[in-house]
């Protein structure tokens, strides 16, 4: 029996991503715009390949959150009904990043 407790989901995503940020974030996006970042990381990942079956070989460190972060800002700015403060973003994006990471605890 497989437990899914456990699989990336994106509704707990946004509950942990709201759990991480400050109020003031919270208050400004609402879920769609949350996901919107978490759908643009998992593009990035694909773009780079870090979705391959062979991407649990890759080293984190390989893993550049800078290059990340910048990729989802550019993304944000491309989107002209999208309208985000580009520190928001990054809080954002780590906040995802640390939610992935305590899905690896149980990994």
């Amino acid at each position: 029996m497989e437990n899914n407790d456990f699989l990336f989901d994106e509704d707990k995503a946004v509950e942990f991503i709201r759990k991480e940020l400050r109020k003031e974030i919270n208050e400004k996006y609402d879920d769609d715009e949350i996901l919107f970042v978490i759908d643009t990381i998992w593009e990035f990942y694909e773009r780079e390949g870090l979705l391959d079956i062979n991407a649990s070989e890759v080293e984190e460190e390989e893993m550049n959150p800078e290059k990340l972060t910048a990729y989802v800002k550019k993304a944000v700015m491309k989107d002209h009904e999208l309208i985000m403060d580009p520190a928001d973003i990054e809080a954002i994006v780590k906040a995802e990043l640390d939610y992935e990471e305590s899905l690896e605890d149980f990994i």
